[in-house]
């Protein structure tokens, strides 16, 4: 499969681009070891994205949530209560931590999770809306809270 490469500029344009939900589907937010996939689109129609939303199989509090374009490139992806990442120059990088792209690493970087962008780290639900505000999800999807979030 040929990899799918932006220039930072263009990952940048579509980060911040503001994007709304395709439909009025409900979705749910994935109890542990689950995940959901909701599809969203550009405000001028033009470009479709995915929220993706993970949940750890054993730790209640362990969650990703990733903003994808052109279904394999991966523009932001939050970690919250997972292993430590290590960056292609051998740093660690403990969680919370954000990937955003980097062009010609893809989502192979990491920074610790801004607190200014992600103050509730320690609040699954109130992480997945800072994430959404961060992506420029304006119009949210409908997602059903699970009882142990």
């Amino acid at each position: 499969m040929a990899e799918t490469i932006l220039t930072q500029a263009e990952a940048d344009t579509l980060l911040v681009m503001e994007k709304h939900r395709v439909d009025d589907t409900r979705h749910r937010f994935p109890a542990l070891g689950g995940s959901i996939e909701v599809p969203l689109i550009s405000a001028n129609k033009r470009e479709n994205f995915l929220l993706d939303i993970t949940r750890g199989r054993i730790n209640l509090k362990k969650a990703t949530y990733q903003n994808r374009v052109r279904t394999v490139v991966i523009l932001a992806r939050l970690d919250i209560d997972g292993p430590p990442h290590e960056n292609p120059d051998g740093q660690e990088i403990s969680c919370p931590h954000l990937h955003t792209y980097r062009e010609g690493y893809g989502d192979k970087w990491a920074v610790p999770a801004p607190v200014t962008d992600f103050p509730r780290t320690n609040d699954l639900w109130g992480s997945l809306a800072d994430f959404m505000v961060f992506c420029k999800i304006t119009e949210t999807p409908f997602i059903e809270r699970d009882l142990f979030v």
